[in-house]
């Protein structure tokens, strides 16, 4: 899919790198960034690019899972949660190169763990942050 045939396109200009801002052009995200800690910053007050991420993918697989279960005619309960954990590190087999990993633990409220779990997998195949990484991110899911 090429940019001018999306449904719908994002817009947010970063400045600084991980100790900047970032601002969406219609200014309902304005963040200032810092760097962690474990990535050698000094975990300021600001957000990161990884809880950025883990927020937009498990909000996104969220979306993913309704259509899944519209579909199939599944009740989802509105509790439906995910946790999801970004991490970054050193890219296997690339000196210098980062990657990152990502595992979410979804809640299903009263759905039987199986059904839950082959929900999961349908809607991993239906989510675009889910298909943006497949090959590239390690992703994993728990049922919890």
């Amino acid at each position: 899919m090429a940019i001018d045939q999306a449904l719908y396109t994002a817009r947010a200009t970063s400045t600084g790198g991980r100790t900047g801002t970032t601002e969406s052009s219609d200014g309902k995200i304005k963040l200032q960034l810092s760097t962690p800690k474990g990535l050698g910053g000094d975990d300021g007050p600001g957000t990161n690019p990884e809880q950025l991420f883990a927020s937009g993918y498990s909000a996104c697989f969220i979306g993913a899972m309704k259509a899944v279960a519209m579909r199939q005619k599944i009740k989802l309960p509105a509790e439906v949660s995910i946790t999801s954990e970004v991490g970054i590190g050193p890219m296997t087999g690339k000196p210098g190169a980062f990657n990152i990993a990502v595992a979410m633990a979804v809640s299903v409220p009263g759905m039987d763990k199986a059904a839950a779990q082959e929900l999961v997998q349908a809607a991993h195949q239906v989510c675009p942050y889910s298909n943006a990484t497949r090959g590239n991110v390690d992703v994993s899911f728990t049922i919890v």
